[in-house]
C-alpha cells in the first residue's frame, strides 16, 4: 500500500515552539513500522518555521514574511536532520522534497515532482516532503501543506492519507468549546456544513486548523484516496489508520466517483485568477448537459486573467459551482459576453470555457 502521512506544527512542537524530540521519535518510529509491513510512505511534515523561531530568539511567532521566512530557512534543517538522524537509527534514508503550490499549478513541474517522488520510493527513501516557505509567499499564512499533502496523496497514487493533528478527529463542534462534542468517526461526504462546524486554526503555532484538513480529505475522496484524520499522540496511529476493523480518529470514505488528474489539478491545485458569473440558462447547461460555457451565458466578468488561467464559475447568486481554464482573457471575454456565438468578431474562441477545462465543484 501507498501511504502519505502528513503532521502539522502543533503536533511537533512543545508550547513553547520548539521542537518536541519525544513526538519526533514516536513519529518515526511508527513511519519505520509501516515500512517494514511493506507499506510505501510518504511523509509531508509542518514544522520549519516553528523550528526557527526560538533559535531566532523569538517566543511569539511574528506576521512580517520576511522573518517567517527567515525562520523556515534556520528550520528546515533543524527539523530535516531530526528526521534523516531518527529514520537512519530504523535502517532507512530520509530524502527533502520542498514544494510549492507552484509546483503543482505548472504541468511540467507537477509531472517532474511525480517521477521525483516515484524515484525516491522505489530507492526505499521515505520522502519528507515540505513546503517551500523559505521563497513562498501568501502560501505560509494559509498552510498550504495540509493542501499539499492531499495533492501529493494523488501525485503518488495513494491509496491512503493520513493526518495527524492535535485532536482526536473531527468532532460535531469545537471541542475546546462545546464540552458535549462528540467524535465524528466516518464521513462519507465533505460538505460546506461540516467544514464551517470545523472553525479555524487549532493553535498559535499552527497555521491550517481542522477547516484545511477537512478540505484536503475532500480532495483525498475525490483523488479515490481513503483520509483518516487522527491524533498524533495516538498509540500506534499510523499502523491503526492503515489496518482495516481497526478505529482510530475520523475515517473520510473516497468517492466512487473521481476526478481525473487533469481535473483535479484545474479544481484544486490553480489559484483562480478571476471569476465569470453566468445566468441561470448557462448554469444548467454545464452542470445538467456537460456544455462547454459560451459567451452568451456570461452576465460578468471579475479580475484580470490570461486564457488558459484558471477562473471560478459564479451563478447569480454569487455561489462558485465549477472552475476551469479560461478560454480567452478577461478583456475579450468582458467585451463577447452576452454575444451568441453566430455574433462573434471573426477569430474570437466560441467558448469562455471549454467543458474539457471545467470541474463542477462539489456542493
Amino acid at each position: 500500500m501507498r501511504v502519505v502521512v502528513k503532521v502539522g506544527t502543533s503536533s511537533l512542537t512543545r508550547d513553547s515552539g520548539a521542537i518536541d524530540n519525544g513526538a519526533l521519535v514516536k513519529l518515526c518510529a511508527e513511519l519505520a513500522d509501516a515500512r517494514a509491513a511493506g507499506h510505501d510512505v510518504v511523509l509531508v511534515s509542518s514544522g520549519a518555521i516553528a523550528a526557527g523561531l526560538p533559535l531566532l530568539g523569538f517566543a511569539e511567532r511574528p506576521r512580517d514574511i520576511g522573518t517567517l521566512q527567515a525562520a523556515a530557512a534556520v528550520g528546515q534543517p533543524v527539523l530535516m536532520e531530526q528526521f534523516r538522524s531518527l529514520l537512519a537509527g530504523h535502517d532507512l534514508a530520509a530524502g527533502q522534497v520542498l514544494l510549492t503550490p507552484y509546483d503543482f499549478g505548472h504541468r511540467s513541474q507537477y509531472l517532474h515532482a511525480r517521477e521525483t517522488l516515484a524515484r525516491l520510493l522505489d530507492l526505499g527513501v521515505v520522502p519528507v516532503v515540505n513546503e517551500n516557505d523559505t521563497i513562498a509567499d501568501d502560501e505560509i499564512r494559509f498552510g498550504d501543506n495540509d493542501l499539499i499533502s492531499a495533492l501529493v496523496a494523488h501525485l503518488v497514487q495513494a491509496e491512503v492519507l493520513v493526518i495527524l493533528t492535535d485532536t482526536s478527529g473531527v468532532f460535531t463542534a469545537d471541542p475546546r468549546l462545546d464540552a458535549a462534542a462528540s467524535l465524528i468517526e466516518e464521513i462519507r461526504e465533505v460538505d460546506a456544513a461540516l467544514e464551517a462546524v470545523a472553525g479555524g486554526a487549532g493553535t498559535a503555532r499552527g497555521s491550517g486548523g481542522m477547516a484545511s484538513k477537512l478540505v484536503a480529505a475532500r480532495i483525498a475522496a475525490w483523488s479515490g484516496v481513503r483520509a483518516v484524520i487522527a491524533g498524533a499522540q495516538e498509540p500506534d496511529v499510523v499502523r491503526r489508520a492503515l489496518t482495516d476493523g481497526e478505529s482510530v480518529g475520523t475515517v473520510v470514505q473516497p468517492r466512487a466517483q473521481r476526478l481525473s488528474s487533469r481535473k483535479l489539478w484545474i479544481a484544486f491545485a490553480l489559484r483562480p485568477s478571476g471569476r465569470v458569473v453566468v445566468d441561470d440558462g448557462a448554469r444548467r447547461a454545464l452542470v445538467e448537459q456537460g456544455r462547454s460555457l459560451l459567451p452568451a451565458g456570461v452576465r460578468d466578468v471579475q479580475g484580470s486573467f490570461q486564457r488558459e488561467q484558471a477562473v471560478e464559475v459564479v451563478d447569480d447568486a454569487g455561489k462558485v459551482f465549477a472552475k476551469g481554464l479560461a478560454g480567452m482573457d478577461a478583456a475579450t471575454l468582458r467585451r463577447v459576453a452576452g454575444r451568441r456565438s453566430a455574433d462573434l468578431p471573426e477569430g474570437t474562441p466560441h467558448e469562455a470555457v471549454h467543458r474539457d477545462d471545467l470541474v463542477l465543484l462539489p456542493e
